[in-house]
Formats: structure tokens, C-alpha cells, sequence
């Protein structure tokens, strides 16, 4: 059985086979280093603990196992497969020593360890990380004399944006929802049927037939579809009366049927009300019988003008992440701006000197918020220009080229963080993923951070050297 402690072991500590030699310059020992887990595992070990049944995993190993999921994107099984053959990972995961005879834990924990790492939890653990990246960075700054002079009133600039995590879901289709939501009620109809009795009509072949002949046909036009909705409608309409039947003479569905149903009789309720008024769009319209909670979020891009899954607000202050606000519902970013400005001040006792924003945030309330704390918010006045307005061009062009960085933030987390594409299914572990893939992208900036100090130092190794020989020959 492996061990592990409340706390990182240094490389040499680690306990390797015969044969075979960590370097303390991998990129798994330098994120193992980084990160505070002794303060981590103090605050929510508690998390984790079992009195009853088998030995409950640590933190250590729970939060590291997700860390590297994220980082690769693995399935659960493939997850617990890596850190079973991979002796930098079980480093980074708490191991006291090499051990490949088992797997760390059994792949359906995973579901455990996102469940109970909330966004909550991850936010106050990503905190962490950049206090302990930034005490590192103030050590390694020869000259920093230790006398912190006091904040101005207002210091920093602080970028914000929003974007959308999509989830893994079929593009959602009306034909397409309602038949899953009629196979549904029919699956109902067949658990609550008693053998010997007579079962209620479903007229499923005749509905899947209608179904089919509208997805084989290429072109459907508007008609065409309308009318295999209104199909679809009524047989849903007459499933729904007959389980209302059957649960009435005191038949019983488990608890996953009857929140399915719920989910359907929404459905059902949504679509009959955008047939019978002629409508594409109704209030918190479920475009996934699966995720329920998942909701069409208008982004007005040019390749995906609509995505389904997680709207979150970040902010970006000197390299460093965070996560604001993450929601299924759409919303309007500019209302959360005054909440992530609050928030700077609680973390660093000033405002910050600018925001850097997109134009939807520069609205009436934002800009009297910013003009009252004396904060310069990005970009033109409101209106039409003024006649005799000199606008700064060169500090425009400055704000709009520093903005950028948060482009980059998102590239770089869909890319490489899993934030492009949730594939967890359930409404809390899609939360955990998107926090999680800012912890990820903070450990990135760690990493680069230390590489290019190493690069500086190298550098001037080699020119102490080539002045020291310049020296020599003269």
C-alpha cells in the first residue's frame, strides 16, 4: 500500500526503485513544490476523512489527481492508469515512495473527489497558490529590502472578461428532444405496467416512424418541421396522462425516474407553449434531457454564435487568474464588474489604477461606480463624441494592446486547462471542472515564471564567465 503525508517531501525524500533517478528540475516537482499543500490539507482534510467503511484517500492525492486530469485531459480511468505508472505524478500526488503494484484508488472516486472540491474550495486553494508563487517571487527579487511601502490610494490594473465552457452535449433540435422525451415516458409507462393487466396505448412504432421521416429528409422546410413537432407533442401529451394514471392508483417510480419526469414535463411544457405561439425562445429553455441544467448562452461569435454550458466572468491581475462568477443562466457580465472591483480591494486594501474591459461594460452605473473611486475604465464615452473631446489615442492603444492578455488567458485554458470542452455530467462537477482548469492555468504561469528564471540565471552565468576569460587573455 503507498504512503503519503500531509505535506511535499522533497525529491531526494522520495523513495525511487533501483534503477531509476527523478530530477528535481521536472516540471511535476516544481508544481508539487509550489503549491502550499501542508496549509491546504490542514483547512480541508477534513473533507476527506471516513469513519466508516475503507481508508478514505487523502486530499493530497484527490486535489493532485484532478490537477493532472485537468491538465491532460484524461478519463477517470485513465487518470488513475497514469498515476500508477508515472513515478513524477505519484510524487506530485503525496507518495512517499514508488509504487506501480495497484491503482491509487478506483476510477469511480474521481466523481467523489469533484463533488467534494467545490468552486468554493478551489477558489480559496487557487488563492494559496498565488500567495505562495508570489512570497517565492519577492525572495527571489535581490531587490526587495522587505520594506513595503503603503498602497496608494489607488494601484494595479485589473482585466476582466467573460466567455462560455461549453459542455459536451448534442446540438440541441426540437424533433430530437421530444422524441428522447417521449422514449422517456414510454420507458415510465413499461416500469409501472403490472403483468396481467391491460398496458396504456403508447403508439411508439408509429411515432418512432414519424420521427425518422423527418431526420432522413435533408431539406425539411418550416412546415414540415412544425407539424412533426406537433406530433411529437401529442403522443408526449398522451404518455403524460396515462403515468399520471398509473401514479395515482399508488405506483411508485425511484427518484432518478421522477426527476426525469419532471425534466420532461417541463420540456413537454416549453415546446407546446413555443408551438402554440409561434415562437424559437422561451425563459430557461432545457436544451439537454441529460444536463437539464444547461442553458443556451448567445455569445455572437462568428463560428459558434450560440454555446451550451457554463457562463463565467475572470479577472487577470499581473499574470494571475481568477475565477469571479460562473453560472448556467445567461446573464449580463457588466453587473458582476462592481463585485470583482470589491473584491481587489479586500485582496490588496486599494482599487485598482484601471480596468481593462470590454465595451458592454462601460454602462451608465459601471462608469459612475469607476468615477466615484477614481478608476480609469477603458475605452470611449458613452454616446456620441463630443465636439471639443481630445481622447488619450496613445493610452487607448496602450489599454486595448495590455487587454489582450485576458484573450490570452482563454485560449490558453480551452486549449490546454479543459475548459474548451466540459465532458462531466453532472451540474456540480462541471462547476469543479471550470475552477479547476484556473488552478491549472495559474500552475502554467508558475512554471514558466521558474523556467525563465532559470534562464536568467544561466545567462549571466555564461557572461560572468566570458568576462572572467576576456579578463584572463588580456
Amino acid at each position: 500500500m503507498y504512503k503519503y503525508e500531509d505535506k511535499q517531501i522533497t525529491i531526494d525524500e522520495f523513495e525511487q526503485p533501483v534503477g531509476m533517478h527523478l530530477k528535481a528540475e521536472n516540471r511535476w516537482v516544481k508544481k508539487a513544490m509550489m503549491i502550499p499543500w501542508g496549509e491546504i490539507e490542514s483547512r480541508y482534510a477534513k473533507l476527506f476523512t471516513n469513519n466508516k467503511g475503507n481508508v478514505a484517500k487523502s486530499l493530497h492525492l484527490a486535489l493532485g489527481a484532478c490537477i493532472i486530469q485537468a491538465e491532460y485531459d484524461y478519463s477517470d480511468e485513465e487518470t488513475a492508469f497514469q498515476i500508477q505508472e508515472g513515478a513524477y505524478l505519484q510524487y506530485f500526488c503525496g507518495y512517499k515512495a514508488y509504487d506501480d503494484s495497484k491503482l491509487p484508488f478506483d476510477p469511480s472516486l474521481m466523481v467523489y473527489f469533484r463533488k467534494r472540491l467545490t468552486p468554493a474550495i478551489l477558489g480559496e486553494i487557487n488563492e494559496m497558490i498565488i500567495a505562495k508563487a508570489q512570497q517565492e517571487s519577492k525572495k527571489n527579487d535581490e531587490n526587495d529590502k522587505g520594506n513595503k511601502p503603503e498602497p496608494p490610494s489607488n494601484s494595479g490594473t485589473m482585466i476582466v472578461d467573460a466567455t462560455c465552457a461549453p459542455s459536451q452535449i448534442s446540438y440541441p433540435q426540437d424533433t430530437k428532444l421530444l422524441n428522447d422525451a417521449r422514449e422517456s415516458t414510454e420507458e415510465f409507462i413499461d416500469a409501472l405496467h403490472d403483468a396481467g393487466e391491460e398496458k396504456p396505448r403508447t403508439y411508439r412504432k408509429r411515432a418512432r416512424k414519424d420521427y425518422l421521416a423527418i431526420v432522413r429528409n435533408r431539406k425539411p422546410t418550416a412546415k414540415m418541421i412544425r407539424k412533426a413537432i406537433g406530433k411529437q407533442l401529442g403522443y408526449i401529451r398522451r404518455n403524460l396522462g396515462n403515468i399520471e394514471k398509473m401514479l395515482s392508483k399508488g405506483r411508485k417510480l425511484t427518484s432518478r425516474q421522477n426527476e426525469r419526469l419532471d425534466t420532461v414535463r417541463k420540456v413537454y411544457n416549453q415546446q407546446k407553449y413555443m408551438y402554440e405561439n409561434h415562437t424559437h425562445s422561451v425563459s430557461d429553455r432545457i436544451v439537454s434531457l441529460n444536463q437539464p441544467w444547461i442553458r443556451p448562452i448567445v455569445r455572437g461569435k462568428a463560428k459558434t454564435p450560440v454555446e451550451f454550458g457554463a457562463k463565467l466572468d475572470i479577472s487577470v491581475v499581473n499574470g494571475w487568474t481568477r475565477l469571479e462568477y460562473q453560472s448556467f443562466d445567461a446573464y449580463n457580465e457588466s453587473t458582476k464588474m462592481v463585485e470583482m472591483v470589491e473584491r481587489y480591494r479586500e485582496r490588496t486594501g486599494s482599487y485598482p489604477q484601471r480596468v481593462l474591459a470590454d465595451k458592454i461594460y462601460r454602462n451608465r452605473e459601471n462608469l459612475r461606480y469607476c468615477a466615484e473611486k477614481g478608476i480609469h475604465l477603458s475605452g470611449p464615452a458613452l454616446g456620441r463624441p463630443k465636439a471639443n473631446e481630445k481622447r488619450d489615442r496613445k493610452q487607448d492603444y496602450i489599454d486595448v494592446c495590455e487587454r489582450v492578455e485576458v484573450e490570452r488567458r482563454f485560449s490558453l485554458a480551452k486549449r490546454k486547462c479543459g475548459l474548451g470542452l466540459i465532458v462531466t455530467k453532472l451540474s456540480e462537477t462541471a462547476r469543479h471542472c471550470v475552477a479547476m482548469s484556473i488552478i491549472v492555468l495559474n500552475l502554467c504561469k508558475v512554471l514558466r515564471a521558474f523556467f525563465t528564471f532559470l534562464d536568467e540565471i544561466l545567462e549571466s552565468l555564461i557572461c560572468q564567465f566570458f568576462q572572467q576569460k576576456n579578463a584572463f587573455v588580456q
